[in-house]
């Protein structure tokens, strides 16, 4: 089979290796679609890996073709989203669920191979998320795990209905929150320096805010009637937004820390004079939550795209096969192309 596979920081390349066999409670997956994540850039071309060589995508949505247990035989044909984290299932977290924050983790796509590739190995059907709705779309499908994130971030940040939040970023997660927000009834206004996303934002119906308009506080206070935010969840990973942000939330409101930074992040004097006089609430995001008990984010985000609650399929905007896959890589990377959402299809 064909897969595309980082062998060392610059050379990602598509390869010829053999279909793996699943044993025991392996799964064997055809992959149908890839998302292209904006933490798998990086690793392309500046961070790495743990391990080489690996294949590389974690949002990604197969149909199990074989399996080595034949319990397993009744998934044979069934179209599933990935839950890419391998927990350990030993450490404390994992033993009350907390799968994010497993001490020793794998993960599929970059830890072990994932699905920029025909055929991916499962290590068990504990990793894939089923719709009621089988109607879905396997590129609609790709969207689960972002979708998860961006849910994770309004749960962590205990954002409720008639509140106002504030999202720092127009990406796809920015917009995929914004859209759960709507679901929800929640004012979700976005914040987005670059002109052609958030164009593209405005399109879509969202209500989207640019420093090009004016000091973001000021607008927000404008936009609130003085009240300011409820909750902020910063999406970018970046000082501004960190400041800007919290000048943004009213006494008592939630900062949610969402976006991954690549570099130090400052936060100034007065940002943290603010925290303190406000006593403001922060809270960090990683990933999402997969578990049956209180909350599984993974089967409601997968039900929610399925029957059309969630719109994701507009998103994408770009797309590729294995063989062009580096090359669109290359154009993300060398910013020729602005993307909201870009999947690969093997």
């Amino acid at each position: 089979m064909k897969a595309m596979r980082l062998h060392e920081i610059g050379k990602f390349t598509l390869d010829e290796v053999e279909v793996p066999e699943p044993q025991g409670r392996e799964i064997l997956v055809k992959v149908d679609a890839c998302g292209i994540c904006g933490s798998d850039i990086p690793r392309v071309y500046e961070l790495g890996t743990k391990v080489y060589p690996v294949t590389l995508g974690h949002e990604y949505v197969g149909t199990v073709v074989s399996v080595g247990n034949d319990e397993d035989q009744e998934l044979i044909g069934k179209t599933g989203a990935v839950y890419p984290v391998v927990p350990c299932m030993e450490c404390p977290s994992c033993r009350i669920g907390q799968y994010a924050q497993c001490e020793s983790y794998k993960n599929l796509g970059s830890r072990t191979d994932g699905g920029f590739a025909e055929y991916c190995l499962l290590p068990s059907r504990k990793h894939l998320v089923f719709p009621e709705n089988t109607g879905v779309s396997p590129e609609q499908l790709a969207l689960v795990e972002p979708a998860c994130v961006a849910l994770h971030a309004i749960h962590k940040g205990e954002i409720k209905g008639g509140d106002t939040a504030v999202i720092f970023g127009a990406g796809p997660i920015g917009i995929l929150t914004a859209r759960w927000c709507g679901m929800f009834g929640i004012r979700a206004v976005l914040v987005e320096i670059s002109e052609e996303k958030t164009e593209f934002a405005r399109e879509k119906g969202l209500e989207v805010i640019s420093p090009a308009d004016g000091e973001i506080p000021e607008q927000i206070r404008t936009m609130t009637g003085g009240h300011m935010a409820d909750a902020v969840i910063e999406g970018t990973g970046s000082s501004p937004a960190w400041n800007q942000a919290v000048e943004c939330l009213k006494p008592f409101g939630m900062l949610v820390l969402l976006g991954n930074p690549h570099q130090d992040t400052v936060l100034k004097l007065d940002s943290h004079s603010q925290i303190l006089r406000k006593e403001l609430r922060l809270t960090g995001v990683w990933n999402n939550y997969y578990n049956d008990l209180p909350f599984n984010e993974w089967q409601y985000t997968a039900d929610r795209i399925a029957d059309q609650s969630l719109k994701v399929d507009d998103l994408i905007t770009h797309s590729a096969d294995l063989e062009h896959l580096k090359e669109l890589f290359d154009q993300i990377y060398n910013r020729e192309i602005t993307i909201c959402k870009a999947v690969c299809r093997p």
